[in-house]
């Protein structure tokens, strides 16, 4: 009999990914105009950045979202979260951007908790990772 718990994690997954879905989807639809955005932020070779970044989400985005290779794709978005926010958001004197910066570090933590515990049961990785970070071990 499954619990809430075990579905907690799937939702988890669904809010964390969600932003980079979107976004990735979003850059894919005007890359130009994205690429744009990128210039003014000081983003280097924003031509190039913008493939980049929407590859990053939507690889990172629906690896998280399924559960698939959820390590490497939860690191893969934390260090994208990090880099945005130092690189990006960072500038203190725009309140706007500060609290871009924060959502960054925050969505970066969140990250980092799935690094730390896993897909959960409910995900492609599904036994592989379920109870394998902080689950008592049994030893006969």
């Amino acid at each position: 009999m499954h619990t809430i718990k075990t579905y907690l994690p799937l939702l988890g997954r669904l809010l964390l990914s969600s932003i980079f879905i979107y976004e990735g989807i979003a850059q894919l639809g005007n890359p130009g105009g994205a690429a744009k955005y990128f210039a003014q932020v000081s983003v280097p070779f924003p031509d190039i950045a913008i493939w980049i970044s929407i590859v990053i989400q939507l690889v990172g985005g629906f690896a998280v979202l399924f559960g698939f290779e959820t390590r490497w794709a939860a690191a893969l978005l934390a260090v994208f979260c990090l880099g945005t926010a130092f690189a990006v958001h960072l500038p203190a004197a725009d309140t706007a951007n500060i609290i871009h910066f924060f959502k960054n570090l925050v969505m970066a933590g969140g990250f980092v908790y799935v690094i730390g515990f896993g897909a959960g049961a409910v995900s492609v990785d599904g036994a592989d990772d379920a109870g394998a970070a902080g689950a008592p071990h049994r030893h006969e």
